[in-house]
């Protein structure tokens, strides 16, 4: 190393390096977009270098459940996501996705992920290209949406599948494989994908299976037939052969108040005989549609828009409900279509499942537009400074691998997610001592504090706790399956950037 330069030197960090491992002192160099030397870099120069001293090094944070299937589109700088650390993440999760879908005169009110003007990718391919075309400054993993599928090749979403209409669903699925998406995602609970039957699901999850792909699934129910729903999912994954991933776990409304007790073992069983992973968001309230069967559980529900009834947003539904003379399913109803809050889970039962070894972190935010929930701007400032700095959880090598190594081989991220010569160069860099989120259910969109700098591929995406304007992300294509690992993990496969 004597006497070489680099591009970037990163001199006198604390490495975490994702694998769990402990930290250790070292200096980390960078050429083009990949980790070139980690050690005593003394005699090296850098044409960029940076002081570390009292600051983690880690591998750029993975989010392992976005909905940022648009806004890679119309916030390129992607602030919400490097400004925690991000420099990965997996969209098209909870059934909807932009791609596959071809424009159509409408589309499912149940339909998150925003101006419908973006729903123009009728393949995989098309929705990379444009991804190449114009990069964001974070690297996406994309899986297929059930609902896109759903509603590319059925005209009555409201009943099961026919077989004609799985075989349609079971080929457009196969291309977008093809083309390079990681897998299958549902979103049971929701209109537009409620009325599949298992069968239909398992059709589908075979097809993932068959081409090395996942199944990642927002169970039917997570309220008063969540031990249903969760044998159910449990059970596609069986039936299909697809590694599964259980989407924010967790149970809602005071009849599931302390259900770790009986989901982890179960998932821990479950785990000796097949593959099954699983992520969560770090907060106790969630946020999605209005819907009248979703407003029984939870203690607190907060509107954050309704169609309707503008003036409603972030108003409390039951205010609402008494101010109109209405039941909260009523009030519900006469909102819709809209987006609430629900505050619907134990804090406890949270803390648990962040614990739970196997558990990845994932935002599932939904951002810009009028779901404000502050997921989207703070869950990974928030593992690392609230659960494991203020309380203790569990430490940062710990947390560091839930949202880098673990996720990174739960999708098959070849070289990510891990601080390693001849890694991609997705670096995050952060103040242990500061790194906090400030996000809150009144001003969700508050920036975190503490991530100092963060590189996308070898690229500064952000400096000195502020954006450069680089977009060096890329579309991360699975590339070909390598087979089975063991039965705990999900399948390992080879994403490329081509």
């Amino acid at each position: 190393m004597t006497g070489s330069l680099h591009d970037i030197i990163i001199r006198h960090g604390t490495l975490i390096d994702g694998t769990c491992a402990r930290r250790f002192e070292a200096d980390l160099a960078v050429d083009g977009d990949r980790i070139a030397a980690i050690g005593d870099l003394a005699a090296a120069r850098g044409r960029t270098e940076i002081d570390a001293s009292g600051l983690i090094v880690a591998p750029g944070f993975i989010d392992a459940h976005s909905h940022d299937d648009i806004a890679l589109f119309t916030q390129p700088d992607m602030v919400f996501k490097t400004s925690q650390g991000c420099t990965t993440t997996v969209i098209g999760n909870c059934g909807f996705s932009a791609a596959p879908l071809a424009p159509r005169d409408s589309y499912p009110a149940d339909f998150l992920l925003g101006d419908p003007a973006w729903y123009r990718f009728p393949r995989m391919a098309d929705y990379f290209a444009a991804l190449e075309a114009t990069p964001a400054a974070v690297n996406t993993v994309a899986l297929v949406g059930h609902s896109a599928l759903r509603v590319g090749c059925m005209s009555d979403l409201d009943r099961p599948a026919k077989a004609d209409e799985i075989a349609a669903m079971r080929a457009l699925l196969a291309e977008a494989l093809a083309d390079g998406a990681v897998g299958i995602s549902t979103g049971l609970e929701y209109p537009s994908n409620k009325a599949a039957d298992t069968d239909e699901v398992v059709a589908l999850a075979e097809v993932a299976a068959g081409m090395g792909g996942l199944f990642t699934t927002h169970a039917r129910n997570y309220d008063d037939h969540f031990r249903a729903a969760l044998d159910e999912a449990l059970e596609i994954g069986r039936r299909s052969g697809a590694p599964v991933i259980l989407s924010h776990l967790q149970g809602d409304g005071p009849d599931n108040i302390g259900h770790v007790s009986w989901s982890l073992p179960q998932i821990e069983r479950v785990r000796q005989e097949q593959a099954v992973g699983l992520d969560v968001y770090p907060y106790n309230a969630a946020c999605t549609i209005i819907d009248p069967a979703f407003v029984i559980s939870a203690s607190r529900i907060l509107v954050t828009f309704s169609k309707p009834h503008p003036d409603a947003a972030n108003r409390y539904l039951d205010d609402i409900a008494a101010e109109w003379g209405l039941d909260r399913i009523a009030a519900a109803e006469r909102l819709a279509p809209g987006g609430a809050i629900y505050f619907c889970q134990d804090e406890a039962d949270v803390q648990a499942i962040l614990s739970y070894p196997p558990t990845m972190i994932g935002s599932d935010g939904l951002p810009g537009g009028e779901f404000n929930h502050p997921r989207a701007w703070g869950s990974f400032p928030r593992v690392l400074g609230h659960y494991s700095r203020d309380l203790g959880l569990f430490d940062l090598e710990t947390a560091i691998h839930k949202m880098t190594g673990l996720t990174a081989g739960r999708f098959g991220l070849i070289d990510r997610g891990k601080l390693a010569v001849g890694a991609f160069a997705d670096v995050t860099l952060f103040d242990p001592a500061r790194v906090v989120d400030r996000a809150t259910f009144t001003e969700p969109t508050a920036q975190s504090e503490g991530i100092t700098d963060v590189l996308v591929n070898g690229a500064f995406v952000w400096r000195g706790g502020k954006p450069t304007g680089i977009r060096g992300g890329r579309p991360l294509r699975r590339k070909a399956a390598l087979g089975n690992s063991a039965l705990s993990q999900p399948r390992v496969m080879a994403l490329a950037d081509f």
